[in-house]
């Protein structure tokens, strides 16, 4: 007799077998408030290891943008790459693509760092990366508000403009969820791609118009490859960002949608890739 086929008559499953894609995600929503509980005590327990707790989530992006806005501010001083208001225009994007680096590199560790608690407890493992995520979401949020009061502080005034930081902060939300499914699954399989995954944040750091207007950059480079600048997904970002919250900032508005096509490209391309390998993960450990 077929084992296999009784098995099913009978209703049984395969142990740590991968559910079809439709129960997945109905395993997933189920899981909830589990995943929001694991990413609010994460942000708790990180933050209470520090004797000045929540404020490091200000202080850390604060460092950044004061120590790489000092050193490329004398680089470029004089330079016709340096863009207008260089201060503001360093916060925003040192302060934007935080969120996006963590986002990556806590994804990429969140299967990883969690082996005993994958091998252990019967769960949607898509959670992690999830719960990591939206970790990264509640600590940008007050960044985004400090963000916020330092512009001002520039020149910068609040405009109905500013309403557009719920639709692109959701859109980058999106974004860097399917990334984070992207690489939790991949360092699973070549564990030392999390060596590597830093200098990759690193790379998209200097390269994506932190400090200098990308769009600025590629004309003077090559302006055929002025598409690359239209279609660069942090570029997009940072460039909404800044047209929204700096003074004299022209949104550009056909960013969104370029950036909407991005996020949710990378979030089914991410989801279904992590799924795919869903029974193995804890096998692999």
């Amino acid at each position: 007799m077929d084992m296999a086929r009784l098995a099913a008559e009978h209703g049984l499953e395969r142990v740590g077998g991968r559910p079809s894609l439709p129960q997945y995600v109905k395993q997933l929503l189920n899981r909830s408030d589990f995943t929001y509980t694991l990413a609010k005590y994460r942000m708790q327990s990180e933050n209470e290891r520090n004797r000045l707790g929540m404020l490091w989530v200000l202080l850390r992006p604060s460092f950044s943008a004061l120590i790489y806005g000092t050193v490329f501010g004398v680089i470029m001083k004089g330079a016709t790459a340096r863009p207008d208001d260089f201060a503001p225009f360093v916060i925003i994007g040192v302060f934007i693509l935080e969120f996006f680096n963590s986002s990556m590199n806590g994804g990429a560790k969140s299967i990883i760092s969690n082996a005993s608690l994958v091998q252990s407890l019967p769960f949607p493992r898509i959670v992690l990366p999830i719960a990591k995520v939206f970790q990264n979401l509640l600590d940008f949020i007050p960044t985004l508000i400090f963000m916020a009061l330092i512009v001002i502080l520039f020149g910068a005034r609040p405009d109905w403009d500013w309403f557009l930081f719920i639709p692109l902060v959701f859109l980058f939300w999106v974004f860097n969820q399917g990334v984070a499914f992207i690489f939790a699954r991949a360092t699973v399989h070549f564990r030392d791609l999390s060596q590597v995954t830093p200098f990759i944040s690193r790379m998209i750091f200097y390269t994506s118009g932190v400090f200098f207007d990308l769009k600025v950059m590629v004309d003077k480079i090559n302006p055929s490859l002025q598409p690359f600048a239209d279609w660069q997904p942090i570029n997009n970002v940072l460039s909404i960002a800044r047209g929204i919250l700096m003074k004299d900032g022209v949104v550009p508005y056909d960013y969104f949608w370029h950036l909407a096509i991005w996020a949710f490209g990378i979030f089914i391309i991410g989801f279904v890739f992590f799924w795919q390998a869903e029974e193995r993960f804890g096998r692999d450990e």
